[in-house]
């Protein structure tokens, strides 16, 4: 249930006020040295996953992650890479791509592919198979800050994790000095406009139809309960 924060839903990136994205460009430079922030001057490679494919079972089963990460984010780094082929795009970094290609229709194929690699590789790291549990206290201290309690922020992420309507993402952004929670279609990655991605949870139908069918809430429950990985966070927001 909400409480107090109001989860914020993004239209459709090609519909986005390109302001937003432009502002959002030089958050991306910045997060150079972000832990799953990919930068590459040529060919994009699979980064490799922080743990095991089984590591994260029961809540995520191997099965899963065989396909999840061995063909779908293969996949996405495949199709980018013979997308940007020969184009100006080629020997950009991810991150440059991505900013380089929001919003602009005629590029929604690059667009896609680089932020779906982009962040598969953020949602690995945001799961440990020591997740859950209390968040490290300086992030417990953000988190009250913003939302009360750290109960009221998994509800939060929760409610934005299982209402987003088909495909997408729920996250954990700091935005203008403050947490929120805020919920993203399809590709869409809140970082083009402006706000710093902390934590994620994917929900497209490929990261939990395997192990939970259409339950999609017992899979976010579960995630945020077992595996979220709080640390990441904390690493995200320089503490």
């Amino acid at each position: 249930m909400m409480n107090n924060q109001e989860t914020t839903t993004f239209p459709s990136l090609n519909r986005r006020d390109f302001l937003n994205v432009s502002a959002g460009a030089a958050l991306l430079f910045a997060m150079g040295s972000f832990p799953g922030v990919l930068r590459a001057a040529t060919a994009h490679a699979l980064p490799p996953l922080p743990y095991a494919d089984s590591a994260l079972s029961p809540v995520i089963s191997a099965n899963t992650i065989g396909f999840h990460y061995g063909k779908h984010h293969r996949g996405y780094v495949d199709n980018l890479n013979k997308l940007v082929a020969g184009t100006q795009f080629a020997d950009l970094s991810l991150e440059k791509i991505i900013t380089g290609t929001a919003g602009k229709a005629e590029r929604a194929a690059i667009f896609n592919n680089a932020a779906q690699v982009w962040n598969h590789t953020f949602y690995w790291r945001s799961l440990s198979p020591k997740g859950g549990g209390e968040p490290p206290s300086a992030v417990k201290q953000k988190i009250e800050v913003s939302f009360g309690n750290v109960e009221t922020c998994k509800k939060e992420l929760a409610t934005a994790a299982t209402t987003q309507f088909g495909s997408g993402w729920a996250w954990l952004v700091l935005d203008g000095g403050k947490l929120k929670v805020v919920k993203t279609g399809n590709a869409d990655v809140p970082l083009t406009a402006g706000m710093r991605p902390l934590l994620t949870i994917d929900v497209w139908e490929h990261a939990y139809y395997l192990d939970y069918q259409n339950r999609r809430a017992d899979y976010v429950n579960a995630v945020l309960d077992k595996l979220i990985n709080w640390n990441f966070a904390a690493d995200n927001l320089g503490l």
